[in-house]
């Protein structure tokens, strides 16, 4: 698929009554020059969800895309369903909840997308400045990330921020499942991307309750932690020469210095 825009905001929402319309106007603010797509999935929402990204979507039918999914499947199927659609070159993603600023994408857009020289840079990674959570849910995080750093070597320190900003073409070649999401920063450097964190800022949710319970998200985690272990000492997908694509120079220069 050939891009013909220069960045998609994917969203995925479950629940988010007062939330949509607020934060999809607040993209329009902030990404004004650029020519971007905003991708919504609607991940079987029981609210009022579904008529708000309606009434976006008729609002600027050429920026809104939605989808609309026929069952829950989940934030990582939420994500890829979205991808199916997104024409951008880049793929911002955001949660649904306003957590996310869309402010800090046109920053580093302007700081580190505009100037080039990108090399085989794949995903920015996020990085929370300071979180609106509880301190059990702040001692949750810091506990779980000290685990996956120590098993998959990522050097993430804040993989549940939900603000990244990815390849396209990095995000399609990475493998499904229902957890991946958790996992971006391994999986980009299985893939032979680079990744790197950047502060962004992290508010408090406009409306409703958060999805994860503790409980939950301790036993996805920790399974799909073994499979993400696994995965990555399976070793790296092969690039062709051929190839329009900035890791096959990186990965020629390695091998002459190993020669």
């Amino acid at each position: 698929m050939t891009p013909s825009r220069d960045l998609s905001v994917l969203i995925p929402f479950h629940n988010e009554a007062g939330n949509v319309l607020p934060l999809i106007d607040e993209i329009h603010g902030a990404l004004d020059g650029i020519d971007y797509e905003i991708v919504c999935v609607n991940d079987c929402s029981a609210d009022s969800t579904a008529a708000e990204l309606a009434e976006a979507q008729a609002q600027s039918p050429d920026r809104v895309i939605v989808r609309t999914h026929v069952q829950r499947a989940g934030k990582s199927a939420a994500l890829m369903t979205g991808l199916h659609a997104v024409n951008g070159r880049w793929t911002q993603l955001l949660d649904g909840d306003g957590q996310n600023d869309i402010a800090d994408t046109r920053r580093l857009w302007d700081e580190i997308i505009v100037p080039g020289n990108l090399g085989k840079l794949g995903l920015i990674a996020g990085k929370r400045k300071s979180r609106n959570d509880s301190g059990f849910k702040w001692l949750q995080s810091r506990v779980a990330n000290g685990i996956r750093r120590f098993m998959l070597r990522d050097d993430a320190t804040d993989t549940g921020c939900g603000w990244k900003l990815m390849r396209t073409e990095a995000f399609r070649e990475l493998p499904y499942f229902a957890s991946m999401h958790r996992f971006l920063p391994a999986l980009m450097k299985r893939a032979g991307w680079d990744v790197r964190e950047e502060r962004v800022n992290d508010r408090r949710r406009w409306h409703g309750s958060s999805k994860y319970g503790f409980l939950g998200r301790l036993g996805a985690g920790i399974f799909d932690l073994f499979g993400v272990f696994w995965l990555v000492r399976r070793g790296q997908p092969g690039i062709a020469a051929e190839w329009d694509d900035p890791r096959a120079a990186a990965q020629d220069s390695d091998a002459k210095k190993s020669s």
